[in-house]
């Protein structure tokens, strides 16, 4: 096992962790960042960093970071931290193939006294049962004799510029405790807020998937008393104001629940739990409420076109946003799809409106171009779905202007106030 002074560095996988990640160590150590895809090797290397979690400015700050898609270029590193995706298929089942095939890889360069650490977001147990055989089995190395294992779950909340990586305190931990110690010393020269020791990779791997599992409960639990509040017809966001004064009322509004964490996390821990023959309910109750929320406000937008005599077979409606959160171009498991197809199954014409959106990876993506300019008194119904600050700006009467002078406007993210908008969550 290497000592801190002599780790040579490899981030393999440059999105949205990989990429502030390798930038920060790059500041202070020799790093190979390393992404299989050229396109994205290539734009980096040009100082430009699409996800916009790194600005260009601090790209040129990681004086000592070189990006690579060249397996050549790991074989002098002794050290690699996976930050590939975890994504789940159309089943909701775990898929686990860019973290194998990520293993494969490093398995083809490690070394005798190699450190593998893994930040992608899993199930417990993953990290010994899945990954490390895959590093046996291909380098002929083993496990723990040979070389060794660290888990760090990745705490990167997309389109944040106050919790950054350097600023969110990071959970560690070493498959021995030497690895473990060395682990948590690599990470805290760079992790201003600190780190946390887990007791073992397994300890870890379970307290990162289970933060954005309560998350997810959180806001099914906001998202199921919207649905009741609504039947009631009394507004949720001024009963979640009033219950908010008390100073232990957790703040959590209802919504679409997307993106690559909270929306897919809960499945990797209720796949391990039904492969050890325990049906977990309550997560997976959160769970499907959560996937229903498009189906929902689609309803509740049809049912109040309809109430307003507006004809609903071939009407158009605006969806202003794509993305899964405001203010960044991540459009992974953006929920704003289940609006836009259910839609579709009202023989709606749609149009999506998002300044942060790249239209090829739309395209690509979900098979959606979305339009560079609506159209002035065009829609019958426009649904403000993520709160971009360009929308906010906007306000209220030139987002009206967009409508007919019959139209429906759905705020899903509270942008305005009950007064200005028809319908809320």
């Amino acid at each position: 096992m290497h000592q801190l002074k002599n780790i040579k560095l490899a981030i393999i996988g440059l999105g949205y962790v990989g990429l502030p990640l390798a930038v920060e160590f790059g500041k202070q150590r020799s790093v190979v960042g390393f992404d299989i895809n050229q396109l994205r090797i290539n734009a980096l290397n040009s100082g430009h960093d699409s996800t916009l979690e790194v600005s260009d400015a601090e790209m040129q700050q990681a004086a000592l970071l070189t990006y690579s898609s060249k397996l050549d270029d790991l074989k002098s590193c002794n050290t690699f931290i996976v930050t590939v995706p975890t994504p789940i298929d159309k089943y909701n089942q775990p898929d686990l193939t860019p973290l194998i095939k990520a293993s494969e890889t490093i398995g083809k360069v490690l070394k005798k006294g190699d450190i593998v650490i893994y930040e992608s977001t899993v199930y417990p147990g993953a990290t010994e049962e899945d990954c490390v055989p895959v590093l046996e089995r291909v380098s002929g190395l083993r496990f723990n004799i040979d070389f060794y294992a660290g888990y760090s779950p990745e705490r990167i909340n997309p389109g944040d510029k106050e919790h950054r990586v350097t600023t969110i305190k990071k959970v560690t931990s070493g498959s021995t405790p030497e690895v473990a110690d060395l682990v948590d010393e690599l990470y805290n020269q760079i992790i201003i807020a600190g780190t946390h020791k887990a007791s073992s990779i397994k300890v870890a791997e379970a307290a990162k998937v289970i933060e954005n599992t309560q998350r997810d409960l959180n806001i099914a639990l906001i998202n199921e008393l919207a649905l009741i509040f609504n039947k009631m017809g009394i507004d949720t966001q001024a009963v979640l104001e009033a219950a908010g004064t008390k100073w232990n009322f957790l703040p959590f509004r209802p919504g679409l629940v997307g993106g690559h964490c909270i929306g897919v996390d809960p499945y990797y821990l209720t796949h391990k739990a039904q492969s050890l023959g325990y049906h977990p309910e309550i997560i997976l109750a959160g769970r499907r409420l959560n996937d229903s929320m498009g189906a929902y406000v689609v309803s509740q937008l049809v049912k109040a076109m309809v109430k307003r005599r507006i004809h609903v077979d071939g009407a158009r409606v605006l969806v202003m946003g794509l993305t899964f959160k405001e203010n960044c171009p991540d459009l992974r498991n953006t929920k704003i799809i289940d609006i836009i197809k259910e839609l579709a199954e009202y023989n709606i014409i749609v149009d999506v409106l998002d300044p942060w959106v790249n239209a090829t990876e739309a395209q690509h993506e979900y098979n959606i171009t979305p339009i560079n300019e609506p159209e002035v008194g065009a829609y019958d119904g426009i649904i403000l779905a993520v709160a971009h600050h360009q929308f906010a700006e906007l306000g209220v009467d030139n987002i009206r202007r967009l409508g007919k002078v019959d139209h429906v406007l759905y705020d899903l993210k509270y942008l305005l106030t009950a007064e200005q908008s028809d319908l809320r969550l």
